[in-house]
Order: C-alpha cells, then structure tokens, then sequence
C-alpha cells in the first residue's frame, strides 16, 4: 500500500480546486491563490471559468480538459507535473471529478507519486443535504438518474432497501420521468427534498413526498438544474416499528393513486414501504378508485 504524504511524494503538486457552483461569492480565499499561482489550470470548458478570472483578476493561463480529450491529454499533464509544473484542476461548478472529468487523472498522478491536493469547497450535493431537512447522519450519492426509464427503475430498485438518504442529480427534461419511476419502484408516501438552481437567483427547495412532488412539477413544468434527495428506507422501517393506523395506509394510498399508480400498484408499493399486509392495503385502496390520476 502506497501513502502518498508530504515527506514521500515528489515536490510536483496537483490541486483539485473546488468553483462555486453559482454565486460566485463562494469561492474560497484558498481557491483564488491555488488558481493565481498554479502554472496551469485544466478547465472544463475554459469559457466558462474565464468569467470566474474575469471577477476576481486571475490571468494563470487556461486550457481545456474535458471528456472528449482527457484521454489524450493525460500524459501531457502528468510530463507537466513531472517538470515541476504546479497544475490546478477546476470543472464548470463545484468539485472536479464528481461526474466530470478527473478522476483517472488523479488516480495516474498519484500512481506516478504526485501530490494530489484537495481545494475544498462548494458541493452542490453537501449543500443540498443539509438543506433538505431529511437525515444527515448517512446519505448516499448516487450520480445522475439513469437516461432511459428501464435502467433507472433498475437503478432505484437496487437501491430500494438503502437505510440512508439518497442524492440524485436531475436534469430538468428527465425529472417527471425520474419521479414517475421513484413513485413506482420506492413509493409516492417517501419523502423528498428537490433542490433546484442551489446558490442561484431562482434557488427553491421543495419538501414534500414522492407522490407530491410528481402532481406538483407536473403542473409548474420542472426549470432548472435539481438535487433530488429520497428519505431512506431506514425511516419507512422506523415507521414500521410503531403502529401504523389505517389512517396513514390511506393517505399513503392516496398520495400513490394521486400520483398516477392503479389501486392495486398502490397497495403493492405501499404494504412493502409501511410493512402492513397487502390484503389490507388492496381493500383501503378499493375506496381510492373514484379518485382521477393528477394530470
């Protein structure tokens, strides 16, 4: 096993710099003197970071790493580093090399023994967490929702049993899509937390359930950039320690065939999420017929 530290790895630096993701207030003290004094810095897309130069009078010299070219690129960077080049890594918003391009460049530098340091700050995940007003003390990040609705139902069935909270990010053109199938596989009763534009003029976070959130963007059209955060099934178990009235399995089961699920998928998603009997769930949700599917 390989500890890269201060006293073992060679005197080449490369910085994983944290940007704001869209106040450029956020940026750290930290992060504008690794970017001034860095002899390079890889950005994702150059125009992008050139309005964060641009605000804080930053003339290091930019180039553009990206997926399409990192491939290609890493060996340059790595010969770089081993001159004695100082390089900073920067993506368009937030953390490099959480879904941006990164990672096997880091993984090659500290194979090669270069000091790879982290530039903590802005996390549009971190910052939506806390926000979200669903438990902190375990949360799992599980990247974008999948694209085509099979593979994301798969994505969510995988992670149905989960006891912590899970982060998604969304698009707004697949966001409908991603909640129609998070009713479905993990239930309309869950609750959730929609983080959209975070640190932006049209900041919202939206708190409601599952089977709420879907009638309510529904509606409204989703607009923006979202952090969709789902309550873990270690709250559903928590419920299902303590009694659970025919009350709750009803709201549960509104909320289910309001959001678009048949009676009998509805008793289904909610007998497992509550841990109640799938008889008594089909019979409650046969006074929920009469009920329209939101449109």
């Amino acid at each position: 096993m390989l500890l890269t530290s201060c006293s073992t790895a060679s005197f080449f630096l490369q910085y994983i710099v944290s940007t704001p993701i869209g106040n450029l207030e956020d940026v750290t003290l930290r992060a504008l003197r690794v970017l001034r004094t860095a002899s390079l810095v890889l950005a994702e897309d150059t125009r992008h970071t050139r309005q964060l130069f641009s605000r804080y009078d930053i003339h290091t010299r930019l180039e553009s790493f990206h997926q399409h070219n990192e491939r290609q690129k890493e060996a340059m960077v790595l010969r770089q580093l081993q001159q004695g080049a100082a390089i900073a890594l920067v993506c368009d918003a937030g953390t490099p090399a959480i879904n941006d391009p990164g990672a096997d460049l880091v993984a090659a530098a500290a194979a090669a023994n270069v000091r790879v340091i982290p530039v903590p700050g802005p996390s549009a995940v971190l910052a939506a967490v806390v926000a979200s007003g669903l438990p902190t003390q375990q949360f799992l990040y599980c990247g974008f929702t999948a694209p085509k609705a099979g593979a994301r139902q798969k994505q969510l069935s995988k992670l149905a049993g989960q006891e912590a909270t899970l982060v998604f990010y969304v698009s707004p053109h697949s966001l409908l899509a991603a909640l129609e199938d998070a009713v479905q596989v993990l239930g309309a009763h869950r609750r959730c937390c929609l983080a959209r534009e975070l640190t932006k003029r049209h900041e919202e976070l939206w708190r409601g359930s599952l089977g709420e959130a879907l009638a309510e963007f529904s509606e409204r059209g989703p607009r923006g950039e979202f952090v969709l955060l789902i309550e873990g099934s270690g709250s559903a178990a928590a419920v299902q320690g303590e009694a659970v009235s025919e009350d709750q399995i009803v709201e549960a089961l509104r909320q289910a065939v309001a959001a678009g699920q048949s009676p009998s998928s509805a008793a289904r998603s909610v007998a497992k999420a509550l841990g109640q009997s799938r008889k008594l769930c089909y019979s409650l949700s046969l006074g929920l017929q009469a009920i329209e599917p939101s449109s």
